[in-house]
Order: C-alpha cells, then sequence, then structure tokens
C-alpha cells in the first residue's frame, strides 16, 4: 500500500490581485486557516417510469450553475486590514487566485471574488482576530502545473 500524497495548510493560498497590467498578485498577511468550497448547483426534474405510470418516479439531476466560496481566519494584521476593507468596500468584485501546492503539482484557480464577509473579534486582553468569506464572481478557471 501506498500512503497518500498530502499536503499542509500553508500551501493552500488565497492571493488577491491589483488593478496593475499585468495584475500582480498578493497573500494578505494574517490567516491561520482557509477553507475552500466548490458548490454545484443543481435542478431536479421528476423522470416518470414510461410502462408502468403508477411507479414512483426517480429524480433526475441537471448541473445548472458551478461557484467557488474561500474563507479564512487569524489575526487582523495592520499589513493586510487595509487590502480587506477595500476588497469588501467595492462595488466590482477583485481578481484573484486560489493555489493548492502539493509536492509534485499546484492546482489554481483564477477569476473574480467578492468579499462578502469582512469580520474581526477583539476579546479584552487577547489579539484581535478576523474571518474572511469570498464568493466567486463568474468562472474561476482551473491550472494544473
Amino acid at each position: 500500500m501506498a500512503a497518500a500524497t498530502t499536503t499542509k495548510g500553508g500551501k493552500v493560498r488565497v492571493l488577491l490581485g491589483n488593478d496593475a497590467t499585468p495584475t500582480v498578485y498578493a497573500s494578505p498577511c494574517g490567516f491561520t486557516s482557509k477553507s475552500l468550497t466548490l458548490t454545484k448547483g443543481l435542478e431536479e426534474t421528476q423522470v416518470p417510469d414510461c410502462t408502468d405510470p403508477d411507479k414512483v418516479d426517480w429524480i433526475g439531476r441537471d448541473a445548472v450553475s458551478l461557484s467557488m466560496s474561500v474563507s479564512g481566519e487569524g489575526v487582523l494584521a495592520s499589513e493586510s486590514v487595509e487590502t480587506w476593507l477595500d476588497a469588501w468596500e467595492s462595488i466590482d468584485s477583485i481578481p484573484a487566485k486560489i493555489e493548492i501546492e502539493f509536492p509534485a503539482k499546484t492546482i489554481t484557480w483564477t477569476g473574480n471574488l467578492h468579499v462578502e464577509t469582512f469580520s474581526a473579534e477583539a476579546p479584552n486582553g487577547r489579539r484581535v482576530t478576523t474571518s474572511v468569506s469570498l464568493q466567486s464572481d463568474g468562472e474561476m478557471v482551473r491550472v494544473v502545473d
């Protein structure tokens, strides 16, 4: 039996782009954990049995949309707080890359994301923490290098 090839959390990166040409991407400082969720929207249709109309129908499902959501949490770093606030305030989605690096390959999604939520938690006597959630705006193109 061969062991699975895995990666570490620091090899998953959320990079935000600027409006330069070409776009320059950087990973805002502060995340201690990240999460990536890929969602497929489905529509359901009852599919009847043509030879036995009284038979209970099975459900057929058709894919109608794809979506990506990204979230992260960690410390509220001075180096990145304005990057997050600018992205949240923007009426437009922002260019972004999501990378997962393995020893033999890197999977990268590139597209636009909206900063959906930005929150900060400030317990007395402890460091301020933050959590951010982002939602895809259109296609996130996947490349494997």
